[in-house]
């Protein structure tokens, strides 16, 4: 009896492995009669189309069946428009199920459900589309290499019932949101999510195992669609905008036209086009006080260049904050001249892009966009004279990238970027070799990249040539991962007109290697421990300038909280080539060590907290870092949640460029208090409408102790420089919104604004009062902003019926 239980029990795990491994199949069928989308399955085609169930966890549990009380159903049906889904969801607790209302693509404190569609069934690419059991939608485009892309945004339908034994979604998924062959008998890749909030468990229909990295190669098959005709996929939004704008020097309003048009060249290829661009209700940039040698770097907010760029970002030579932003040269002055107007950014004229992917992995991108010749103003300071320096011509940016990939998990790519300004401007180009291979199991991965940049200075200077290259070699599943990698980049290598970095002429050799858990055990959910090694060198000296170890964890308990913690050391002194701002010269860093911890408790608690405090020391006496973070947050409903967040950092002897006295590069030692403090909100009235406040306040001074001169061996001696240097720099930025998506696509809002920023540098003595600063900003520097913008979302399909 006990070898046939034992043989039973073999035999099952056994059928129970294969089955896991084998890709589940769905049946859909034609639909003539015409279904509402209502959440109520009161259609006749809903009695007889073919069930889905049977779903699998994906996390944490990876591969555990769920409880038949919980079980999903879920079912598909098509006409010549759309693919519908039906999902009925039982939950043994209904009344325990989370439902708060956010914006759009926000997943937020509530049950989801979801469907991810690949039309080619090559593994690829899968367009998905969630619904919380708010009816909030959120969609995106998942790729293996790039994961899930939510600036991406289609327009469907879904609506939700709550019942007493769970909840029902339905969907209407148009086909001009999705790419699939001509074929007249299809077979598409689909796989059905379903995640239980409360208790940060997710579901998929078709196993998905968490030892293969490739999520889309292990979709089911969708059969049974037949002789279905792509649409002309052809979009228009036209929108309208009004601002008015006041400060302290008066005030001014503008209204602005425009249009984005979206057409299908293909069944594979988009063209998005934007028409006299308006980006005025973008989010704010988080402006800091910078005192180091490179530019602060900021998030695209802008929508147009942050939806579908998944093509563009390969090789990482794409920073779409150059297209528009700051003029490119400064003028140059006589005596007695002073510039008065500085344009702190160029406007954008036009911009399109095409992309897509062929059935056969091949997918292409062109993005292009023009931007006009802007002026600086120049003010002789005693006859009073004015004139117009230009300061950016008319300038033309340009980026194609060809990307094939194949056995469903690999990809080569060629990617060019180019900056051709008008006249006798600095020109660049820069062209890359990109390249990411796995084996068929997806148990291994090469990958790396080859890039060489051209600047043509046009005889204003002596033209460049650089190159960059990475290679990378690693293990990519199991509970045991590792990679090394190493790096080379020349003296020259320069991508930063159209793209952004740093550093150059270094090298890298770099060691990675990581152990996770795959199931939960009796402490933890998930938890994942990381080491790495990275150490990097200047090619002309072999100076050291990064000499890391770090090692620290990911991990999240059985009652869902997050704990993270490590330590970063650099055992060495290192050397750095770029805070001195001259050629050749460079200062020593002393050894360092960082600890950090970071606690975040389970959002689905109505009051949650946040809090990573962490303190760096050096072997230099009384220099250290010390930043503490905390940010408590309150769902005071479904609809009302509080976010407040304060980060304090102190410097305490840091060390900076302040000077160049005569022959001597003067830095100085230097404490720095940066204080920020940010409050969000949000009341979502519906799944459609929400008002949102944002608000940010930075408060940043560094006072100076004591001038020291940058010796040749990179160590640094006291100055006999006695010049006021201290800096006090403050921002404010208020943003009340109100959004309301009135119709599919189409969008009515109104933003007021507030900011103010306040720079003052040279200073003997700073007001370290809190309340005399914030109120010296609002007071003297305030500029105010109202706007109000509509969009309208109109597709040709129904546009040609209007006629």
């Amino acid at each position: 009896m006990t070898k046939k239980l034992c043989f039973l029990t073999a035999f099952l795990l056994l059928t129970m492995s294969v089955s896991y491994a084998q890709r589940k199949s769905l049946q859909a069928i034609s639909v003539t009669e015409n279904i509402t989308v209502d959440g109520v399955l009161n259609e006749e085609i809903w009695k007889t189309a073919p069930i889905g169930s049977d779903f699998v966890m994906f996390e944490p549990d990876n591969g555990k069946l769920v409880d038949e009380s919980r079980k999903t159903n879920v079912q598909v049906v098509y006409n010549d428009d759309a693919v519908y889904i039906a999902a009925t969801m039982y939950d043994n607790e209904p009344q325990k199920m989370l439902k708060e209302v956010t914006q759009r693509d926000l997943f937020g404190t509530s049950e989801h459900f979801g469907v991810f569609i690949n039309g080619y069934n090559d593994g690829q690419q899968d367009f998905r589309f969630f619904v919380s059991s708010a009816n909030v939608q959120m969609d995106c485009v998942f790729t293996d290499q790039g994961g899930e892309d939510f600036t991406w945004d289609a327009i469907w339908e879904s609506k939700v019932k709550i019942t007493d034994y769970g909840w029902v979604v339905e969907m209407k998924i148009p086909y001009a949101w999705l790419r699939f062959s001509k074929d007249p008998i299809q077979t598409w890749g689909i796989n059905f999510y379903r995640e239980f909030r409360r208790d940060r468990q997710k579901y998929t229909w078709n196993f998905i195992d968490a030892k293969i990295a490739n999520e889309s190669l292990q979709s089911g098959y969708l059969e049974g669609i037949q002789y279905i005709k792509p649409p002309t996929r052809l979009f228009f939004i036209p929108y309208s905008s009004y601002y008015y704008e006041s400060n302290n020097a008066g005030s001014e309003d503008k209204f602005k036209l425009g249009m984005d048009i979206k057409y299908g060249i293909s069944d594979a290829f988009t063209l998005d086009a934007i028409l006299v661009p308006d980006f005025g209700q973008t989010r704010f940039d988080n402006v800091v006080l910078n005192l180091g040698p490179f530019e602060q770097q900021f998030n695209e907010n802008r929508p147009f260049f942050t939806e579908g760029t998944e093509l563009f970002n390969k090789g990482n030579l794409l920073y779409t904050r150059r297209i528009g932003g700051e003029p490119s040269t400064y003028p140059v002055t006589n005596a007695n001249e002073k510039v008065t107007e500085y344009p702190s950014a160029v406007n954008l004229i036009n911009a399109l892009k095409v992309s897509g992917r062929t059935k056969g992995g091949l997918g292409i991108g062109v993005l292009n966009a023009v931007t006009e010749k802007t002026d600086a103003i120049v003010v002789d300071q005693v006859s009073g004279e004015r004139r117009k320096v230009e300061v950016e011509p008319l300038a033309n940016y340009n980026v194609v990238v060809v990307d094939q990939r194949f056995n469903q998990n690999s990809s080569v790519s060629l990617v060019n970027t180019n900056v051709t300004r008008n006249g006798q401007y600095r020109d660049a180009n820069v062209t890359a070799g990109v390249f990411d291979l796995n084996t068929r199991k997806n148990t291994y991965n090469a990958s790396g990249n080859f890039k060489y940049s051209y600047i043509n200075e046009n005889g204003i200077g002596n033209d460049r040539k650089g190159f960059s290259t990475y290679l990378n070699l690693g293990e990519t599943s199991g509970k045991y991962r590792y990679r090394v990698a190493g790096s080379y980049v020349s003296k020259d290598y320069d991508n930063n007109d159209l793209g952004i970095n740093f550093l150059t002429n270094y090298h890298t050799v770099e060691a990675y290697g990581n152990y996770r858990i795959l199931n939960p055990t009796k402490h933890y959910n998930t938890f994942v421990f990381y080491t790495e090694l990275y150490s990097e060198f200047q090619n002309s000296t072999g100076r050291m300038q990064q000499g890391t170890l770090n090692m620290y964890v990911n991990s999240t308990s059985r009652k869902n909280h997050y704990l993270g913690y490590g330590v970063n050391i650099r055992p060495f002194k290192t050397y750095d080539f770029y805070e001195p701002q001259t050629e050749g010269r460079f200062v020593e860093i002393p050894e360092n060590y960082r600890g950090w911890i970071y606690f975040s408790s389970n959002y689905n608690n109505r009051l949650a907290l946040d809090i990573e405090p962490s303190i760096q020391m050096t072997s230099e006496k009384d220099r250290y870092n010390f930043e503490f973070f905390v940010s408590p947050r309150y769902r005071v409903s479904n609809s009302i949640l509080l976010i407040y967040s304060y980060d304090y950092l102190y410097n305490k002897n840091n060390r900076g460029l302040i000077a160049f006295s005569g022959d001597d590069i003067v830095f100085a030692k230097r404490d720095r208090d940066t204080h920020t403090h940010t409050l969000e909100s949000k009341f979502a009235i519906n799944n459609n409408m929400t008002v949102k406040l944002l608000a940010r306040y930075y408060w940043s001074y560094a006072k100076n102790t004591a001038f020291e001169n940058l010796q040749a061996d990179g160590t640094l001696a006291p100055s006999t420089y006695n010049v006021d240097k201290n800096v006090n720099f403050n921002t404010w930025n208020f943003d009340l919104s109100y959004s309301w998506w009135f119709a599919p696509g189409s969008q009515l809002s109104f933003l007021y604004r507030n900011n103010a920023l306040s720079d003052t540098r040279n200073l003997n003595y700073i007001d370290k009062n809190f309340g005399d600063n914030f109120s010296r900003l609002l007071k003297d520097d305030l500029t105010n902003v109202f706007s109000v913008s509509i969009r309208y979302y109109i597709d040709y399909n129904k546009a040609k019926n209007w006629f």
